[in-house]
């Protein structure tokens, strides 16, 4: 059985269904309840709280771990769900970790999850670490302004970065979860173009067959809309590097490719699969 993690957001589900079509079973936890695909247990639990997923890792042979914002959280010891794991007898777990760790040692929110990545690089399990950059599926935060006044409200609209589709970091999560000639690999995803946020809105904008209007927000104005939902200094953090990425942080990994054997997924494949959002 598998434990997967943020199973309801944009990398969990794509992955509990591509574990589920291998024949695995499956236990999908998430902090509120949800409806899970056929065959597939659900369980809440909260990161935050690691005693939370005891019954979750009971019988568990791998798990994959997505902290999003319990790593921040105050009080936070993920660290302690690596013990959990190997002392509920979990033999592999696959840390979907960032880019920033590399790219931005010295971030605050990028040093707390090296300090996991250590932990779990010292457990004595077998491991795998995914590094993607910045999500197609971000773009999701424009749904609403599309949608209402064909709009799209970004900072720093001609700087562009390589991101990536969460499909592909599903597929790669799947792949070190079910194949040992990953464990104790460390791979950073990407996609396979660098695109700037205007370019993104017209890429949609071609998806609907209407125009959608670009709005370049001001630094303050983002971070003001990123704090409803992260803390801030993971707001800031991402700031900086999408202001301003670095040449590590501009450069095509072939990471997904040499995991799955194919070129990773442009951004005009996700719009495609998620167009019903912006309609």
């Amino acid at each position: 059985m598998i434990v997967v993690t943020g199973a309801t957001g944009n990398v969990g589900r794509p992955l509990t269904q591509a574990l589920t079509e291998a024949g695995e079973q499956v236990t999908a936890v998430s902090r509120h309840a949800a409806e899970a695909p056929d065959g597939v247990r659900h369980l809440v639990a909260d990161l935050a709280d690691p005693a939370s997923l005891t019954a979750a890792l009971d019988g568990a042979k791998a798990l994959f771990f997505l902290l999003s914002g319990d790593l921040h959280s105050p009080g936070a010891r993920p660290a302690d769900i690596i013990d959990l794991a190997a002392a509920s007898g979990v033999s592999r777990v696959v840390l979907l970790s960032s880019q920033g760790v590399a790219t931005r040692p010295l971030g605050p929110s990028r040093i707390a999850m090296r300090a996991v990545e250590d932990a779990l690089r010292g457990s004595g399990l077998d491991w795998a670490v995914l590094r993607p950059g910045g999500f197609a599926s971000n773009a999701l935060a424009w749904a609403e302004s599309v949608r209402t006044q064909g709009t799209v409200a970004a900072p720093f609209g001609e700087v562009g970065a390589p991101i990536v589709d969460p499909l592909d970091i599903a597929q790669v999560a799947a792949a070190c979860l079910l194949d040992d000639r990953h464990a104790g690999g460390i791979f950073e995803l990407t996609g396979p173009e660098v695109i700037t946020p205007r370019q993104q809105a017209a890429t949609i904008a071609a998806a609907l067959g209407s125009s959608v209007r670009f709005h370049e927000l001001t630094r303050e104005e983002a971070k003001a809309a990123m704090t409803r939902f992260v803390p801030p200094e993971l707001a800031d953090d991402t700031l900086d590097i999408i202001a301003a990425p670095n040449p590590a942080e501009l450069r095509i990994s072939p990471d997904v490719e040499r995991v799955l054997g194919r070129a990773p997924s442009p951004f005009s494949d996700w719009v495609a699969r998620s167009i019903a959002a912006f309609r």
